[in-house]
């Protein structure tokens, strides 16, 4: 087992993690995430402590699908693409999309987050792990910039000074000749609530970037192509939700999102090329 003593924003991969996990122990899961729970088998954590609850999991979970769908989408239509997941925490996207080993696949996050994950998961063709702060851009050096280029950011923008991220992702445009980026957002009202989210109190973490609008990274060389109100990650046409194996009172909870101001908007995910 390996004990683990992540404090602050690095605890909270930790609930999110812990949040597949419980998705996966439904009936009829939303992710369906087997590698995290292989993970949290070798991890010595009191993952309670971290207050996730089933909606707050289901969240989690229905984040996680989409943005899979959405990267499995791009790579279908470039087998040979750059894939950078930024503050990639424990999660195991790579095992889930099984990209093809033309892909080159990084994933980036602190040194000590890299270290557990390389003595956690298993190591591929194709794939690559970065241990450095994310805003330190030194390790765009490192990256191939000849390929079109999938950036991944889930649950990341929000933790990052507004300043430091606009530049993060204005040279991370710069750098490829063209690509996509996938990204979750928490509205400037939803980093104002912070603490009313037990996750975000009980980790210690302090959350900064708002973004109300997918266009306002426009300014940083993206064009906004889609964008997912979380009121609309169970979207009852596709019966999601009824599906999910979620109990009816987490269901009636999801589903009130979508008819309370500002609620509605507090988090999206966006699609961007560049």
């Amino acid at each position: 087992m390996e004990k683990v003593t992540f404090t602050e924003e690095k605890a909270t991969m930790l609930a999110t993690l812990y949040s597949k996990v419980l998705d996966n122990r439904l009936v009829n899961p939303i992710l369906g995430d087997q590698a995290a729970e292989d993970a949290i088998e070798h991890i010595d954590y009191d993952f309670e402590r971290l207050g996730v609850t089933p909606a707050s999991a289901a969240g989690i979970a229905a984040r996680a699908k989409i943005i899979d769908d959405w990267a499995a989408e791009y790579l279908l239509g470039h087998p040979n693409a750059i894939v950078l997941h930024l503050g990639c925490g424990m999660d195991s996207r790579v095992f889930r999309l099984d990209p093809p080993s033309s892909v080159q696949w990084f994933d980036i996050d602190y040194p000590d987050v890299i270290d557990l994950r390389t003595r956690i998961y298993p190591r591929r063709a194709g794939y690559h792990l970065i241990g450095t702060p994310i805003t330190d851009l030194a390790w765009l050096d490192r990256i191939p910039s000849g390929r079109p280029a999938l950036i991944v950011a889930e649950g990341l923008l929000v933790y990052l000074e507004p300043a430091a991220g606009g530049e993060l992702l204005r040279q991370l445009a710069r750098k490829f000749p063209s690509g996509e980026l996938i990204a979750d957002m928490l509205s400037r009202l939803g980093v104002k609530l912070q603490k009313a989210t037990p996750i975000t109190r009980n980790t210690g973490s302090t959350l900064h970037w708002g973004i109300d609008d997918p266009t306002e990274l426009e300014q940083l060389g993206y064009r906004t192509t889609a964008c997912l109100a979380a009121s609309d990650w169970f979207d009852p046409r596709t019966q999601a939700m009824q599906k999910s194996g979620l109990s009816r009172s987490v269901r009636l909870q999801l589903a009130m999102t979508r008819y309370i101001p500002g609620l509605r908007q507090l988090a999206s995910i966006g699609r961007w090329s560049f």
